[in-house]
C-alpha cells in the first residue's frame, strides 16, 4: 500500500539581500531549521518570488532551471553561485490545471530560479535535491486576485508539494539607513505589527492591510509584498492561522518577518 504524502505548510519568508544565500546568520539558520523540521521531504517546491513580477501569471516548466542572477554589485561569489535544483514540469501542469478558470502560463524558456528563491532554498535543502517551479507574481493583477489564487494552490499541499512565498512584508529601498541595522522605523514597526495581527489570528482579513496608514511607505511597489498574500490565501483556505517563526528589520525600512502554518 502506497503512504499519502505528508501535508506540507504553508512558509512566507522576509528574504532581505541575496547576500543572505552566503550568510550564517540568525535569518538563514531559521530558514535552514524549517527545512529539518518539515514532516517530510516535499516531493516539489512551487515558489513564488517577489522577483518575478511580469505582466503575466506563468509558472516554470523547464526540467533544469537556471540560476537567475537578477541583481548588480555584488562579490564575485554571489555571482557565480548556483543552485543546480531541477526543475517541475509536473508541478506546472498541476498548477494549470489547479487554477482554472484562472489562466496560467507555461514558461520553458525564459526564467528559472531568481535570488528570491534560491538564496533561501539553499539554506532550507542545501543539497539542491528537491525539484523547483517558480509561479510569477502578476503585476496587473489586484492583490484580491493573488489571494484568491493562493487559496486554490493551497490543494498542492495535501500531494507533498511545499508553497514557499519569497518577499518581505516591509520593503523600501528608497529610504533604507545602514547606520540603523537591526531596527525598524516606528511606521515599519506598526505595519509590520498590523501583518503580524491578522496573519495569526486572521489572514482571510488580510486585505485590509492595503488600508493600513502607513502602506505608502511600507509597500511602495508591490512586487514583495504580493507574496505574503498567497501564503495567507493557502492559511485561510484551510482554516488554518500563521505563526511568525522569526520576527526582525533590517536598516530601518526593511522586514524580516517570516511566516508558516503548522503543516
Amino acid at each position: 500500500m502506497t503512504t499519502a504524502p505528508a501535508r506540507q505548510p504553508a512558509v512566507f519568508i522576509g528574504h532581505g539581500a541575496p547576500t543572505n544565500a552566503l550568510e550564517d546568520n540568525k535569518w538563514t539558520r531559521e530558514w535552514r531549521a524549517i527545512g529539518q523540521s518539515l514532516p517530510e521531504k516535499p516531493r516539489a517546491i512551487l515558489a513564488v518570488s517577489a522577483h518575478w513580477y511580469i505582466n503575466a501569471t506563468a509558472v516554470t516548466a523547464m526540467s533544469a532551471p537556471r540560476t537567475i542572477h537578477d541583481f548588480y554589485g555584488f562579490s564575485r561569489e554571489l555571482t557565480e553561485f548556483e543552485y543546480p535544483a531541477s526543475g517541475a514540469p509536473e508541478l506546472a501542469a498541476e498548477v494549470a490545471e489547479i487554477a482554472k478558470p484562472t489562466w496560467i502560463g507555461v514558461d520553458k524558456d525564459s526564467w528559472g530560479l531568481d535570488h528570491g528563491t534560491w538564496s533561501v532554498l539553499t539554506h532550507m535543502f542545501p543539497d539542491a535535491d528537491v525539484p523547483v517551479a517558480q509561479l510569477s507574481v502578476d503585476a496587473g493583477k489586484p492583490a484580491s486576485y493573488h489571494f484568491e489564487l493562493g487559496a486554490k494552490l493551497s490543494a498542492l499541499r495535501d500531494s507533498g508539494v511545499l508553497v514557499l512565498a519569497s518577499g518581505n512584508v516591509v520593503h523600501n529601498l528608497s529610504i533604507i539607513d545602514p547606520s540603523r541595522g537591526d531596527t525598524g522605523a516606528d511606521w515599519a514597526r506598526r505595519f509590520d505589527d498590523a501583518a503580524q495581527e491578522l496573519l495569526t489570528e486572521n489572514p482571510e482579513n488580510i486585505l485590509k492591510l492595503i488600508e493600513h496608514p502607513d502602506i505608502r511607505l511600507a509597500v511602495p511597489t508591490a512586487d514583495h509584498f504580493l507574496p505574503l498574500l498567497y501564503t495567507a490565501g493557502m492559511a485561510a483556505g484551510g482554516e488554518e492561522k500563521l505563526d511568525a517563526f522569526t520576527k526582525d528589520y533590517l536598516w530601518g525600512s526593511l522586514s524580516m518577518t517570516s511566516y508558516r502554518s503548522a503543516a
